[in-house]
């Protein structure tokens, strides 16, 4: 598994301008700003601490659901290689 339950945690626990991004395959949180370097240039956009708060309907979520966020990530990332 790829996302997993503690990069959901990491991404709730970061700043608002947050960005869950795959590089070189692993997962790191930045800051939106730190995608336009050239350390992360390429990343894969996962997706943003705003959009994952308002998919999943609020900042806190039980230890069942940031395992539902994890694999819903997971399945998107897996369905966007046809």
């Amino acid at each position: 598994m790829m996302i997993t339950p503690d990069d959901v945690r990491r991404l709730l626990g970061a700043d608002s301008d947050a960005v869950l991004v795959l590089i070189e395959g692993r997962t790191e949180v930045v800051g939106q700003a730190a995608l336009d370097t050239d350390d992360y240039r390429g990343a894969l956009q996962v997706i943003t601490r705003a959009e994952l708060v308002e998919q999943a309907g609020g900042e806190k979520l039980s230890d069942r659901e940031l395992s539902e966020q994890a694999a819903a990530l997971e399945t998107a990332i897996a369905e966007l290689g046809g």
